[in-house]
């Protein structure tokens, strides 16, 4: 069978990923997916339900096992000529998300490995799309409203994973002259609006955890800050964004923030889910500085759920401009919910799975 569109891509099968295939899968399309070989198995199931879900043949998978932190990518030279050949769309996923990622092992995935997937994406001899997913939190320490179109800065980062996901965006960036690179920004992202269904507790899943433990007598004090947002898009919004755009001409160039256009401060989204829990909302609100200074405590983790690492997330004075993005996807009618709209089926979610 002759196909329309060869696909490549990595992080596979991630969270994201797999929704993404999920997507883009079609009769007419082929995928070759990079999976690391811990993750083959989880990968083969993965496709099952994606072939059924889509009605799509399942030799149009192929699992390709490699590593992006390895030269070539880890993948045998024989089987490299024929992506090479084969292959005309880049979807680069793969990363380390976790904040309190060590050096080592952020700099190895996170840069070299991307810079390893540039070099693929060079060799390709019939490209036609590159897009890369990388983070709004390349901004790292900066403070104010972030453009799409802004990207070197010396304010400096919070981890690792900030430092790298920035150096690899410079590294894709560079790109751009030489060829179609789109770059996808997206927020905290949280789980599907419509099911709930995420795939880790982290970010925003710290708080829904927290009053979940005594929702009617902890929401009464709101941990949260009247000043400071928390910007949180569901992964079906980043999907289909990354989807539209991928196939979008005009998007070509650019660099996309998937962000919501108005985000909650983080009192707004303790109460929303104060709300929804209990109908009722927030009485006492503690001082910013008291709240952050007892969430750094050493036995606060312990009896909030939330780690150290994850605090200044909820502080961070920094907002996310959507200009490029809302231009281009206006005309798909694709908007990012607010929080309260599907808040409820977030906390449904993780009442049905305590246990991910």
């Amino acid at each position: 069978m002759s196909f329309t569109e060869t696909i490549f891509m990595t992080g596979f099968p991630g969270f994201i990923a797999e929704r993404l295939v999920a997507r883009l899968a079609r009769p007419d399309v082929q995928f070759y997916l990079l999976v690391q070989e811990p993750y083959v198995e989880s990968a083969m199931r993965a496709v099952e339900r994606i072939a059924a879900a889509t009605e799509t043949p399942e030799e149009n998978f192929a699992l390709v096992e490699g590593d992006i932190s390895l030269a070539h990518l880890g993948i045998a030279d024989e089987d490299l000529e024929v992506l090479r050949a084969e292959t005309n769309t880049i979807y680069h996923l793969a990363a380390v998300y976790d904040l309190a990622v060590d050096r080592d092992l952020a700099f190895r995935v996170n840069l070299d490995g991307t810079k390893n997937v540039n070099e693929f994406a060079l060799e390709v001899k019939n490209l036609r799309r590159y897009n890369y997913v990388s983070t709004c939190y390349v901004a790292g320490k900066r403070t104010g409203r972030i453009f799409e179109n802004e990207l070197e800065h010396d304010a400096g980062f919070r981890n690792f994973y900030e430092e790298t996901k920035y150096l690899a965006e410079i590294e894709v960036e560079n790109l751009k002259e030489e060829l179609p690179v789109t770059i996808f920004r997206p927020s905290v992202v949280v789980g599907d609006s419509a099911t709930g269904q995420t795939a880790k507790y982290d970010g925003i899943y710290y708080l829904i955890n927290y009053l979940r433990k005594a929702p009617h007598l902890l929401r009464f004090l709101n941990v949260g800050n009247r000043d400071v947002t928390l910007n949180l898009v569901p992964v079906d919004f980043v999907v289909e964004g990354i989807a539209r755009l991928s196939g979008d001409a005009s998007s070509i160039g650019m660099t996309v923030a998937l962000a919501d256009p108005n985000p909650l401060t983080t009192a707004q989204l303790f109460d929303a889910i104060a709300e929804s829990m209990t109908g009722r909302g927030s009485l006492f609100h503690p001082s910013a500085d008291m709240v952050e200074r007892t969430l750094m405590m050493g036995m606060t983790p312990t009896l909030t759920g939330l780690p150290h690492s994850g605090v200044p997330y909820f502080f961070i004075k920094q907002e996310y401009d959507t200009s490029i993005a809302d231009q281009l996807l206006v005309p798909y009618g694709v908007r990012c919910p607010n929080f309260r709209e599907y808040v409820g089926n977030l906390i449904q979610f993780v009442r049905s799975h305590p246990r991910l």
